[in-house]
C-alpha cells in the first residue's frame, strides 16, 4: 500500500509544474485517462509487479503512452519508474484528480435515484446544493440507479450522506412499529 503523503506529494508536484506550464487542463485529461488505464487489471498488476523490470515497464508505458499524451505526462511516468516509485501511479492519479478539484473549487457528489432523473431535475439538484453552501459552486456529479430506493433519491458528498429515498422512509416507519407499542398493551389488558 502507498502512503497518502507520497501520493500527494507526487501529484502536488505533478500539478505545480503543469499550473508552471499553463498545462493544468491538458493534464488533466492525461491523467484522467492513466487512471482509467490503472482499472485495468492486467495494466494493474504489471505496474504494481516488482517482478517486472523497469526497462519492460518503461517500454510498455511509451508504447500505450507515446503520442497519445502530453510529453509531462509521459516524462513524469517515466521518472518514476527510474525512481522505483510506478507502484504509487493509481494512487497519484487518484489525488492529483482530488487536488485538482479541490484547486478548481469543484464538489463531487454521487445521486443515487430510485428512475432516471431528467436533465432538468438534476440541474435544479445542483443548484439547490450550490445555494445551500454544502457544496462549492461547481458541482461533478456522477448518477447511479437502483430500484431497490422505491423513490426519492440519496446524495453523497464530503463525507456525508443524505438518504431521501421512500426505502428509507419506510425503514423509519418500520422501527418505530417494531418496538414496544403502549397503545397495543393498553388495549390488550
Amino acid at each position: 500500500m502507498v502512503p497518502q503523503k507520497v501520493a500527494a506529494r507526487y501529484a502536488k508536484s505533478l500539478i505545480d509544474l503543469a499550473q508552471e506550464q499553463d498545462k493544468l487542463e491538458t493534464l488533466l485529461e492525461d491523467v484522467k485517462s492513466f487512471h482509467a488505464l490503472t482499472k485495468n487489471r492486467d495494466f494493474y498488476n504489471l505496474i504494481k509487479s516488482p517482478v517486472v523490470s523497469a526497462s519492460k515497464k518503461h517500454q510498455i508505458i511509451e508504447m500505450l503512452m507515446k503520442g497519445k499524451v502530453d510529453e509531462m505526462m509521459l516524462a513524469f511516468v517515466n521518472i518514476l519508474i527510474r525512481k522505483g516509485r510506478e507502484a504509487a501511479l493509481p494512487e497519484i492519479t487518484t489525488e492529483f484528480i482530488r487536488q485538482y478539484r479541490e484547486i478548481k473549487q469543484i464538489s463531487t457528489v454521487k445521486l443515487t435515484s430510485a428512475t432516471e432523473l431528467s436533465g432538468a431535475v438534476i440541474e435544479d439538484i445542483k443548484r439547490k446544493l450550490a445555494q445551500s453552501g454544502v457544496t462549492e459552486q461547481r458541482i461533478e456529479m456522477t448518477m447511479h440507479v437502483d430500484p431497490k430506493l422505491i423513490g426519492g433519491f440519496i446524495l453523497e458528498f464530503n463525507g456525508q450522506i443524505y438518504d431521501g429515498s421512500v426505502a428509507q422512509k419506510l425503514s423509519q416507519v418500520r422501527k418505530k412499529f417494531s418496538g414496544r407499542n403502549l397503545y397495543v398493551s393498553l388495549v390488550s389488558n
